[in-house]
């Protein structure tokens, strides 16, 4: 704790400007450089008008070359602070004398005002938003829908869905466009992109197979996502994946890294770290009445943003004609 806390309260930036070097490959190795990181970052400011979700976490190149050391400093001042910090100590340790070291290490910190949480709200979409960028590389598209934070009520049931459509190989997703269709190589479905503090995106993907389009398979896709808005989840695979969701949950606190994580998330994102705890709760009272209301309220055509590459103007000409 003692080099720990050191660490927060007397920062000392030696290899600022070599770091930034680092930072500048990895969004050359993320972005620059990768077809997909470059779509997903114009689908994020193309759902995002208003809210910071729609600016990429590692910034743009510009933003790395004419960042000074005295900005990181300010940035770790405000952001950095002791109101703003959450710890967890997971093992076979003492916890009377956790806290005191706790207090005579990390109680040093100066207080300062905590930062401000971001106001800006972004907006009720009202209407598709589509991009296209062409690539030499294979096919992919991205299909995001708006949906609420981690802490809304219906948190549970778009994981829920999201096990119904994504998890693994006995998912819809797989099944229908993998296993028979044989349309993509690759499809999942996942929520809380960028990430779940705020209003966030849930997302689908596909990788079409070699001969078939993205126009394809966004139909499949809408197609699934329409059966859930139509038609009841069965009991039976309802109780699938809420065993899923419980076992999953359970099976990531099995290591003392594991339950340490999850406990911080627990406390910064929903505000107490016996939340985590309440968690089997909420994903049992899940109701296939809950997946179709949800499916119905957002996964609807203004409130979506496509994403997709396509290999050159003779496909998109194509899938167009399609």
């Amino acid at each position: 704790m003692a080099l720990e806390s050191e660490r927060f309260i007397d920062p000392v930036m030696r290899e600022f400007f070599k770091e930034k070097d680092v930072i500048k490959e990895e969004r050359r190795m993320r972005t620059e450089s990768s077809p997909i990181g470059r779509l997903i970052e114009e689908l994020q400011a193309l759902a995002y008008l208003a809210h910071p979700y729609g600016h990429p976490i590692i910034g743009h190149m510009s933003d790395i070359n004419t960042t000074t050391r005295a900005e990181a400093l300010q940035f770790f001042k405000e952001y950095y602070t002791p109101g703003n910090m959450v710890a967890a100590l997971v093992g076979d340790v003492n916890a009377d004398e956790v806290i005191q070291m706790a207090e005579k290490y990390f109680g040093r910190m100066p207080a300062r005002p905590n930062p401000l949480r971001v106001e800006t709200a972004e907006p009720k979409q009202l209407g598709e938003r589509r991009i296209k960028i062409i690539e030499q590389t294979q096919p992919f598209i991205a299909i995001a829908y708006h949906k609420p934070e981690v802490r809304h009520p219906d948190n549970a049931v778009f994981g829920a869905i999201t096990d119904i459509l994504a998890s693994g190989r006995t998912s819809r997703l797989y099944k229908k466009l993998i296993r028979d269709e044989k349309v993509s190589i690759s499809a999942g479905a996942f929520p809380g992109f960028p990430g779940d503090k705020y209003s966030n995106l849930f997302l689908f993907y596909s990788f079409p197979a070699q001969g078939h389009t993205n126009a394809k398979n966004e139909e499949m896709i809408l197609a699934e996502i329409e059966l859930l808005k139509t038609e009841l989840v069965s009991e039976a695979e309802l109780k699938k994946v809420k065993t899923l969701a419980k076992a999953g949950l359970i099976r990531s606190l099995r290591s003392n890294n594991g339950l340490a994580g999850m406990l911080c998330r627990a406390e910064f994102l929903l505000g107490d770290w016996r939340e985590l705890f309440k968690s089997l709760e909420r994903i049992e009272k899940v109701t296939n009445e809950d997946i179709k209301r949800v499916a119905n309220e957002y996964f609807v055509d203004s409130n979506r943003s496509v994403g997709e590459i396509v290999t050159s103007t003779d496909d998109e000409e194509k899938e167009e004609s399609q």
